[in-house]
């Protein structure tokens, strides 16, 4: 087991595009393995590879944080196939400290990946696991939740980050699980 560093915004690797995985072997593995720690060390139920610092398109989700690793998805190269309606969520990201906004993403989601060992595999989802499978896809196009709210909101949640680096604060508060 090994804890990754997550990255954080405004660090400008959160914002470039993810590389697809061309070969499935043990270093994706491990990749794979690491995340999955480093996110329930985290308290989140969702993580990109480009989060941790790496490049490809590979991710991990698990929306049951009361039975962690029984409804762990780990998926490589995910890619939305399908969507449909709509829906408004409350989303956080360990990327983004100490900041959550609503969303709006598609309500029903058809992902296609593949697995540790090499199986395509679709994964149909809805309601809070289409939301983090979008959210954790859109981090390996290089986009966060809150490039998809207002600028205003955005400014602020900026300003509010350079005021606390300023006076040497430290986030705190309650927090939404971060996706």
């Amino acid at each position: 087991m090994s804890l990754l560093t997550i990255y954080q915004y405004p660090d400008s690797a959160l914002a470039k595009r993810a590389d697809e995985v061309k070969e499935i072997d043990g270093q994706t593995n491990v990749l794979l393995t690491n995340m999955v720690d480093t996110m329930y060390s985290a308290n989140g139920i969702g993580l990109a590879a480009n989060q941790v610092g790496v490049h490809q398109r590979a991710i991990v989700v698990d929306i049951d944080s009361e039975d962690r690793g029984k409804k762990l998805v780990k998926l490589i190269n995910p890619r939305i196939v399908e969507s449909s309606g709509q829906i408004t969520w409350e989303e956080g990201c360990l990327s983004v400290i100490d900041y959550s906004a609503e969303v709006e993403r598609a309500a029903k989601v058809l992902v296609r990946g593949w697995t540790l060992d090499q199986k395509e595999v679709d994964i149909e989802a809805e309601d809070l696991l289409a939301v983090c499978l979008q959210h954790e896809i859109d981090h390996l196009d290089g986009t966060l939740f809150i490039d998809r709210i207002s600028r205003l909101k955005r400014d602020m949640y900026s300003k509010r980050l350079k005021r606390m680096a300023k006076s040497g604060q430290t986030p705190d508060g309650e927090r939404i699980p971060p996706i």
